[in-house]
């Protein structure tokens, strides 16, 4: 069996784990438009504040493609896939396969703003956009940042003390707004502002010129560096061009499949279907693109593995405040501030989703809760929602969660 791999992130290295649980022998062939051996990118803004360092950063050991016997395509991006004759296109040469992975991620998004294509910009959302910064600040740089989400915010972390100022500006009303409500961001908002980030929300870049960008309510802020982080956009024109179904993403069945027969594609480039609101969506998620490339990676090599677990959910921690969410906001809200921000939201009797800032002590029970859809009432919910611990559970959750006897 002939593989290949398009990619060299998390659902890649998922899809060549989940193949050689199953196909030991087969033929591997990866090909990455990076010249880097895979890497964890979650971690790029602690190079930048050297937390981290290159070595610490690999997503597997050096000797990762060697034991799982792939043969490596560094820096040569995938042109073309040729569903109807099994063949890609790299290079210049042609590649054929039996069972082929799209795991290509995504790219970022820059919106449209006048004088943008006169300025020179940063992005943040690999390894070498962050090297690309770290040689171009220094402690007198005004750092502009656009987009106050994860990425923009994990930027300004990794800058920070390195630079004069950090300035952000987003056009939504809060930090974070994908993944809090407006009580949680402005707890996370007020923290990063004692470490004199400055903040402009409901706010837009709408002309840009040297040195100086221009908001909608005519506000002009300095700056020596621009960084764009609005944003991702799935890397779905492969698939599309090849005539494989995509939305906003790539579609796949529930066990990693497209359209195309033996096309199998997985990580940020994908729909999923999210649990927890019952519809196909984008969810670049670590978590989610390595059980969705696993999955696919075993049913490539013929076993069959359904996706069909995954929901939104985010740990992360900025100037040393931590926030976990999970799931949905949609349903009944809870709200407890014991120990920090707490939401729990129900729906239809289960736990639906939760938002925690600062106390982030054993989220995982709730994260099973959401997964598995267990039902409230077969719990003490009230000690639950104040202290998570599995003596809130009943003798035979307690059974089944610990596979023996309580």
């Amino acid at each position: 069996m002939k593989y290949i791999i398009i990619g060299n992130s998390t659902a890649a290295v998922g899809a060549v784990e989940g193949i050689r649980s199953i196909d030991k022998k087969g033929d591997i062939d990866l090909f990455s438009s990076e010249e880097y051996h895979t890497y964890s990118r979650p971690l790029i803004s602690y190079l930048l504040c050297g937390k981290t360092d290159m070595e610490k950063m690999k997503y597997r050991p050096d000797d990762f493609y060697v034991k799982n016997n792939v043969k490596t395509h560094f820096s040569l991006p995938v042109e073309k896939i040729d569903a109807l004759n099994k063949t890609i296109y790299a290079g210049g040469e042609t590649f054929s396969y039996d069972k082929l992975m799209v795991a290509c991620g995504s790219r970022p998004f820059i919106p449209p703003a006048e004088g943008l294509s006169d300025i020179n910009y940063y992005t943040f959302g690999s390894l070498n956009d962050a090297l690309k910064l770290q040689d171009n600040i220094n402690k007198e740089s005004k750092v502009l940042i656009v987009g106050a989400g994860l990425i923009g915010l994990k930027c300004a972390e990794g800058i920070f003390g390195k630079v004069k100022s950090i300035t952000i500006v987003d056009m939504t009303d809060r930090v974070l707004s994908s993944v809090l409500d407006k009580e949680a961001s402005d707890i996370v908002k007020e923290h990063l502002k004692k470490y004199d980030f400055n903040f402009y929300l409901s706010r837009f870049v709408k002309k840009y010129s040297p040195n100086t960008a221009t908001l909608d309510d005519d506000t002009v802020i300095p700056f020596d560096v621009l960084i764009i982080a609005v944003g991702v956009r799935p890397n779905i024109e492969l698939v599309k061009d090849a005539a494989g179904k995509t939305e906003r993403g790539i579609w796949v069945d529930e066990r990693g499949e497209t359209s195309l027969k033996d096309v199998y594609a997985a990580g940020d480039c994908v729909m999923s279907y999210d649990i927890t609101t019952d519809s196909e969506r984008i969810l670049a998620l670590l978590p989610n693109a390595y059980s969705g490339g696993y999955n696919a990676g075993v049913n490539m090599a013929g076993g069959n593995e359904k996706n069909d677990c995954c929901m939104p959910m985010n740990s992360i921690g900025f100037m040393g405040l931590h926030i976990i969410t999970a799931g949905s906001l949609v349903g009944q809200k809870i709200i407890d501030y014991n120990g920090g921000y707490k939401k729990l939201v129900v729906k239809d009797g289960c736990l639906n989703g939760f938002i925690l800032v600062g106390n982030v002590e054993r989220a995982g029970i709730y994260t099973r809760l959401i997964r598995e859809k267990i039902p409230l009432i077969s719990l003490d919910f009230d000690k639950l929602k104040i202290h998570p611990c599995l003596a809130s559970f009943n003798e035979n959750e307690r059974q089944r969660i610990l596979g023996e006897e309580v």
